[in-house]
């Protein structure tokens, strides 16, 4: 089977610069060989995409949306198989592939309807014989950028909306899940998207086509630019957009806080804890980053805690009783265990750390074969973190969190504010002036109160503030901005020159008029 570089509806191309996928729970076992797409093959994508916009924008918004409700009944139906291929790919136990896949299908279901009402305005005219009114436009060539961990729900979040807008797409698909993102087109176009209209790039990210691709913008062609990714990634996509005056939508990194108050449910917030700080083995960007506790309860609550850890089972992803399988790929491996031994002091209290092996077991492995076959790591709690400590403000992505211990309220807020990082936080007390001040005070894009960090739904605005992003965000009726220009239309039927401001007609009135 030939390695595959660029997809783009019926065509399918290839490349010499060959790389595998494999399955991160059983390293041996090859997927399917890919290539990464070469600068030409990218500006022949952005030539294609912009002759497929012409005809594209000017199909009708319904027609558009209905091309995506076939989507979501197609991913409705092979929703298991995709599911597994995900799990086999980048290691999510199979009921968070599953989630994954609903996540996509819950968008679609949401934008079939947005289709008809991407509604504009009819505004009043100051002027006789006058209309004004307003459109949204969608914005043109879209190029984006995404990550492994969230292969099908992150990439719906951006491309369904854009294609309903009008918009087409060139999607730099994630090395680590290069198969479930080619099914992912294949189903997008067995859909009925027209060919050009939306394009997937294989490759890697620095020296290859996520680069490459990135570079495009200097040459003009791409019209809007979308990454999810690292913030320093992020913040050089943002400066080169920034030259060319385009709009970056930027999904970044978190540090994200959970805070425990003295009169939390403390089993409720230990069951909150676990999955924000282990879920999808910490891969999230809205993955727990620093735990605060409060000193009342913090004794209480970790005895609690890492019991509940000493318990939980990981191996196969496709095991359901896993709470966790492999690392990604060996490089989210190695950049885990490296932040291990650079961002651990001698005075934090660390629980477990490092790789899985027959020396270095866990207890509770599920699997036929070794952990040494894939990329497993111990989840790792790292107590007595402080606020200057390095491990405090770094993204950490993978089985990691921090310990911290608040005084109270006010200093629990300033814990969670102060990594820079404002994407996702939580927060676990019954009172109520808590909870209307922590809704006021914490910093981040997106906050739960009495829920974990992680857990998105497709009607709700997702984004963050600060390192975290520039503020854009997408899901729900507020990503439209993202992907449509508004247009004010001023139509004048008077058959002459009306001067707004200037000739605008006035109502005489008696200001100084007053009752006796």
């Amino acid at each position: 089977m030939q390695a595959l570089s660029w997809v783009c509806g019926k065509k399918e191309k290839t490349s010499s610069n060959i790389f595998i996928s494999k399955n991160p729970a059983n390293f041996q076992k090859e997927l399917r060989s890919f290539a990464a797409a070469t600068p030409l093959q990218i500006r022949e994508a952005i030539q294609k995409a912009q002759k497929s916009y012409l005809s594209w924008k000017q199909t009708p918004a319904p027609v558009r949306a209905n091309m995506i409700a076939h989507f979501g009944e197609l991913l409705r139906q092979n929703k298991t198989e995709l599911s597994r291929i995900m799990t086999s790919e980048m290691g999510k136990p199979l009921k968070e592939a599953l989630g994954d896949v609903q996540e996509a299908i819950d968008t679609c279901q949401f934008f079939a309807s947005e289709g008809r009402r991407l509604y504009g305005m009819t505004v009043p005219s100051e002027m006789p014989q006058k209309e004004l009114s307003t459109y949204r436009r969608p914005v043109g060539v879209f190029a984006c950028i995404t990550a492994g961990n969230f292969p099908v729900a992150v990439p719906s979040w951006y491309f369904v909306p854009a294609l309903v807008c009008g918009n087409v797409c060139l999607w730099k698909a994630p090395e680590d899940a290069p198969l479930t993102s080619y099914y992912f087109a294949k189903l997008l176009h067995a859909a009925g998207c027209p060919e050009g209209v939306f394009q997937v790039l294989f490759g890697g990210g620095a020296g290859s086509t996520g680069q490459w691709l990135v570079e495009a913008i200097e040459e003009g062609g791409i019209d809007k630019f979308g990454f999810t990714g690292s913030t320093e990634v992020g913040r050089r996509i943002g400066e080169i957009c920034g030259r060319h005056l385009i709009s970056a939508c930027l999904e970044l990194g978190g540090k994200n806080p959970l805070v425990v108050m003295e009169d939390a449910n403390l089993d409720l917030a230990v069951e909150g804890a676990l999955w924000s700080g282990l879920g999808t083995a910490g891969q999230r960007c809205t993955s727990l980053g620093n735990l605060i506790l409060h000193k009342k309860i913090k004794k209480p609550f970790l005895d609690k805690l890492l019991k509940k850890i000493a318990q939980i089972k990981i191996g196969d992803p496709m095991n359901k009783q896993v709470m966790y399988g492999p690392m990604m790929s060996e490089k989210f491996m190695s950049d885990h265990l490296s932040n291990l031994e650079k961002l651990v002091k001698k005075h934090h209290r660390v629980l477990t750390q490092g790789r899985m092996s027959k020396e270095n077991p866990w207890p509770h492995w599920v699997g036929k074969r070794s952990p040494e076959a894939g990329y497993f790591c111990h989840p790792t709690v790292v107590d007595q973190v402080k606020p200057g400590d390095e491990i405090y403000s770094t993204e950490t992505f993978g089985p990691l969190f921090n310990v911290m211990t608040c005084q109270d309220f006010e200093q629990a807020i300033h814990l969670a504010n102060g990594t820079g990082y404002g994407l996702s936080s939580a927060i676990y007390t019954q009172n109520t002036f808590y909870i209307y001040h922590w809704k006021e005070k914490i910093s981040s894009g997106m906050t739960s109160i009495n829920n974990s960090t992680t857990g998105a739904e497709a009607h709700l605005p997702f984004g963050g503030n600060g390192k975290s992003g520039n503020g854009s965000r997408q899901s729900g009726i507020w990503v439209l901005d993202q992907f449509t220009r508004w247009q004010a239309v001023n139509w004048d039927l008077s058959q002459k020159l009306q001067l707004a401001q200037i000739e605008t007609p006035q109502i005489r009135a008696n200001l100084n008029f007053r009752i006796n």
